[in-house]
């Protein structure tokens, strides 16, 4: 019941204070068990909605933060979705400067299924870095790192392209700490001229534009929380 009318404690109170009603019976019993489709619920006389729960992939382009508002006054990812879909979070961040695949929903188990250590699920990205970078620093990456007091570490770590000005490499992660393929490199002098997210868990980024956004299908929704 809790979960069908609001947030867990502002569901008990209006529960526990008789405003309830459920197929037109009074309910004072917190955890009552109601279905959706089938149970017609009332708070004060007045029908309860379901919310519908919504998924969404979006290319984040940079230049863009995940707030809500920014203080400095930079355009945020909600710019970029519909006015109706404001009530959405992402799920995860990506940095100011970072682009690529974010997703967003209403669904708060669904973000804790994606971003809890716990469940390792993981997130490939692609780096265009200043400098070279060799197999041996790769490993080192691999092996994982003690930096800026902890170990970051990447699940895998491969050159893609690698030239005297920059090197390109894929990298895939499983806990998503703060700024992690940024601080890897730096923790080897090197700078990150362009970080995008191309993958997470088995969903990729693909052809989906900048600035652009899809629902997820009911197929990738399940192959994310499975």
């Amino acid at each position: 019941m809790q979960k069908f009318l609001a947030s867990r404690r502002a569901s008990e109170q209006i529960i526990l204070a008789g405003r309830v009603g459920v197929n037109g019976q009074l309910v004072r019993l917190v955890g009552t068990k109601v279905d959706p489709e089938r149970d017609e619920v009332t708070v004060d006389g007045k029908p309860v909605r379901v919310r519908r729960k919504l998924y969404v992939a979006l290319h984040k382009p940079p230049g863009y933060v995940c707030s809500r508002q920014d203080e400095a006054g930079r355009s945020t990812i909600y710019d970029l979705l519909p006015r109706e879909w404001q009530n959405l979070y992402s799920v995860g961040r990506l940095d100011f400067n970072t682009e690529g695949l974010l997703f967003l929903t209403n669904d708060g188990q669904f973000a804790l299924r994606l971003t809890h250590p716990r469940y390792g699920v993981r997130k490939k990205y692609l780096a265009t870095v200043a400098g070279v970078v060799d197999e041996a620093m790769l490993a080192d990456f691999r092996r994982g790192i003690f930096y800026e007091g902890e170990i970051l570490t990447a699940q895998s770590a491969r050159l893609v392209s690698a030239g005297r000005a920059r090197s390109v490499v894929e990298l895939e992660l499983a806990e998503g700490k703060n700024r992690e393929v940024r601080r890897l490199f730096e923790s080897r002098a090197l700078t990150v001229k362009r970080l995008q997210r191309t993958q997470v868990g088995r969903i990729k980024l693909g052809e989906l534009k900048p600035g652009r956004w899809r629902t997820l299908t009911e197929t990738e929704i399940r192959t994310l929380l499975g």
